[in-house]
Order: C-alpha cells, then sequence, then structure tokens
C-alpha cells in the first residue's frame, strides 16, 4: 500500500466552518488581479488558496538535466484570472520557451500577464491570439466552461495545446469533439493535472511501469477544496469578473480529475464504470437553487470499477472546512521491491517547482519536452478524458441515486 498526501487542516476552515451559513449574504467582490499580482494568489480573506503554496525547488533539480535542444518554442499563453494560472507554471522561466504572445479577455489582467511574462505582445481574446501564425504552442489557463473549446480552436489553427484541468466542462459531446480533433490534427494535447507529479503519484507511476505493483487491487483519490466562501471569477455567461463565476454550485466530480489521477496517472488506465453517491451542500450559495447548474451536491464520492478489474473510491467535495488539498492511496497484488527510479525528472535550469506540491514545473517541461522530441506526452488526451470524463458519468450517477453507469473510454491505441 502506498499513501500519499497529508490532510491539511487549515485555521481558514475552522474560522470558516463557524460563519458558512451566512457566507453568501455579505459577500463582497474578490480581489482583481491588478490588486495581487506578487506570491501565491489568495482568497477574498487573505488566505493563500488551497494547493497554490509554494514548494521549495531543490537546488539540485537541475544537475542531471541535459539539454538536447537549442530550439524555442513559440507559445502563446490565455489566461490570469483569480489564479493567475497563465504565469504560474514557468513558461517565461523555460530555457526552450519564448512567450511570444498572451490573453486574457479582462484588460487590467492582460496586462498583468503581459509584465509577468515579459511579453509585449497581447490580443484581446484567445480567440483572435490563436490566429497569429507566429505561434506554435497555446497554454490555455482559463475559465473551466471555455477549455475545450479554445483547446479545439487551437488545434484547428495548427497549434499544440497544454490546457488546465479538466479537460472538458460536463459535456459527453464536447469530450468526443476534443478527442477527434487531436487525431484529426495530429497536434501535441496535454492536460496538466497536478496531482500525476506529485512526488508520490509519479513514484507509484514508476513503480507500476515496471512491474512492481502487479495489477492494481483498488485506490482511493480525493480531492478537498472548502468554498464555504465563493472564490469568485470570470463569468462565461456574462462576460464580466463576479463574485461567484462558474465555480459556484459546480458539480464536483464535474472537477475530479486531482482525484481520479490517483488511477488513471498511475496506470495509464481507466474506469468502465460507477455508482455514485451525494450528499447536499450545507452551504447556501452552493445549494440547488442558488447556482446555475441545478445542482444540489456539496460532495460526491464514487465508486469506480476499472480497467483492470480492480475498484477505485473517487471523492470530491466542497463541504469539507476541516480538509483541503489532493490526496490518494494505491494498492497493488505485487509489494514494492525498491528497484524503480521513483524521483521525478530534473528541472530545467530557472524552472521553479511551483505549486500544487511542486508540480507546476514538471508538467511544463514534460510539455515542451514531447513538442520538441515530437513525441505523445504522458497526459495525453486519451488519459485526460479517461480523468475527466469518468467524473460526468459519476454526476448523472449520483442525480439518479447511485445508478450504476457505464463509462465511454478513450485510447489512442
Amino acid at each position: 500500500m502506498n499513501e500519499f498526501g497529508p490532510s491539511e487542516v487549515t485555521r481558514r476552515g475552522f474560522v470558516k466552518l463557524v460563519g458558512a451559513a451566512g457566507a453568501a449574504a455579505g459577500m463582497s467582490h474578490a480581489i482583481p488581479a491588478h490588486a495581487q499580482q506578487s506570491g501565491p494568489p489568495v482568497d477574498e480573506d487573505g488566505e493563500v488558496i488551497p494547493g497554490f503554496e509554494e514548494s521549495e525547488t531543490d537546488p539540485n533539480a537541475a544537475a542531471e538535466w541535459t539539454p538536447f535542444s537549442d530550439r524555442k518554442i513559440r507559445v502563446g499563453i490565455a489566461g490570469y484570472g483569480l489564479c493567475r494560472f497563465g504565469a504560474a507554471f514557468g513558461f517565461q522561466n523555460h530555457p526552450n520557451v519564448e512567450v511570444v504572445a498572451v490573453t486574457d479577455l479582462i484588460p487590467h489582467r492582460r496586462a498583468a500577464l503581459a509584465e509577468a511574462c515579459g511579453c509585449r505582445k497581447t490580443f484581446a481574446s484567445c480567440e483572435e491570439m490563436i490566429k497569429d501564425g507566429d505561434i506554435e504552442a497555446v497554454f490555455i489557463a482559463t475559465d473551466a466552461p471555455s477549455h475545450a473549446r479554445l483547446a479545439i480552436a487551437a488545434m484547428e489553427h495548427g497549434k499544440h495545446v497544454a490546457c488546465c484541468v479538466p479537460a472538458v466542462h460536463g459535456s459527453l459531446e464536447d469530450a468526443d469533439r476534443l478527442f477527434e480533433t487531436v487525431k484529426r490534427t495530429g497536434m501535441k494535447y496535454m492536460m496538466f493535472e497536478t496531482s500525476c507529479f506529485h512526488a508520490e503519484l509519479y513514484a507509484n507511476h514508476q513503480r507500476y511501469q515496471a512491474g512492481q505493483l502487479g495489477r492494481v487491487i483498488y485506490t482511493e483519490g480525493e480531492y478537498y477544496h472548502y468554498f464555504g466562501t465563493p472564490l469568485g471569477g470570470y463569468n462565461p455567461k456574462t462576460g464580466e469578473v463576479d463574485p461567484m463565476g462558474w465555480r459556484n454550485g459546480l458539480p464536483p466530480q464535474w472537477y475530479p480529475t486531482h482525484a481520479t489521477a490517483y488511477y488513471v496517472g498511475v496506470t495509464g488506465g481507466s474506469f468502465t464504470e460507477v455508482s455514485c453517491m451525494g450528499m447536499p451542500s450545507v452551504v447556501p450559495h452552493l445549494q440547488a437553487g442558488n447556482n446555475e447548474y441545478e445542482n444540489p451536491f456539496g460532495s460526491e464520492i464514487a465508486l469506480f470499477r476499472t480497467s483492470e478489474g480492480g475498484m477505485a473510491r473517487m471523492a470530491v467535495c466542497w463541504d469539507l472546512p476541516s480538509a483541503g488539498g489532493e490526496r490518494g492511496r494505491v494498492y497493488g497484488q505485487k509489494a514494492d521491491d525498491g528497484r524503480a527510479r521513483t524521483t521525478r525528472p530534473p528541472l530545467p535550469p530557472g524552472v521553479p517547482a511551483g505549486g500544487h506540491g511542486g508540480s507546476h514545473g514538471h508538467l511544463t517541461t514534460e510539455f515542451v519536452d514531447a513538442v520538441l522530441r515530437d513525441r505523445k506526452p504522458w497526459i495525453d488526451v486519451a488519459q485526460s478524458l479517461n480523468m475527466t470524463v469518468a467524473g460526468i458519468v459519476a454526476h448523472r450517477s449520483a442525480l439518479e441515486d447511485g445508478e450504476l453507469m457505464k463509462i465511454p473510454q478513450y485510447s489512442l491505441g
């Protein structure tokens, strides 16, 4: 058994537990990006958003990194909202990247992103930016509802795509369109699932690939992010920054990949069927009558059958004030004999490990390496969709009181 991702009981969690019932009533507007541009992103209470605590970069992380190309990939970056993801993954620091353009729909955020990336060229929208023939690849760090649409459009314009999670926003049809576009265009697509480069998950991935775990009997993945106070953010329906934003009332299993990576990321397998149960939220602004999704659940716990014939329990919860973060456990048929190399790959000089367990720099380096070597990235479109779509079906199961449902399968062969 391999267990990782310690529970984080935060001061903010206990403070918000007391005031959760009235959180929505006295809501102020989210802190604008131009008011807080340095350091990790914070919520309205000035607390670091869970997962964005900066990890220390190993001073020897670049010691084993060997450059194999002096070519610089020309990258455009889209999105600098609440979490400021556009500049958080170190594209601007990578020796094989030139950030040639940036975009955000909000002008002051666009300017802040350009400054953070040391880039002069800006566009008013991602749709305009992807028309720029000088750009080879784009990093999509926008609101989740726009991920699939923008990724598809970028690939149609001949751009490789790195995209924040989830791959699609609650739509099986978008999943099929995204998969078809990758296959038809031949462009690289990689979802930046941070859990995959958590040190312990990556170690288990290496052990599995070396045959040291055998078939995986059972895994658990958990993603806990307390929303007692709305994070706010861009609202694609209004085109404005909203105190609630697209996150308000989001079905938990529509954002499952921080949890589902603990099976799919370890094994490269998938989930074949699911029974999921949901629990109504006690937080007023998350309840069904107060969110655009008509979603009644603040917590959804899913039991999956895996492609190996094993089982997996994946939990996503917005209602738990006493814990936060991503964690998981892996149980294989074999005992680890310690022969596999389990440390994460070296980082290029100047690329920080970043947040989410020091995963940010590794994700960027994996994507850049895949483009330079013309190979399939680790978290390719099939793995991205197998992590994401399982949650979409799980939410449908929860709405039907746990009905067992089949899950679409994606494979590039």
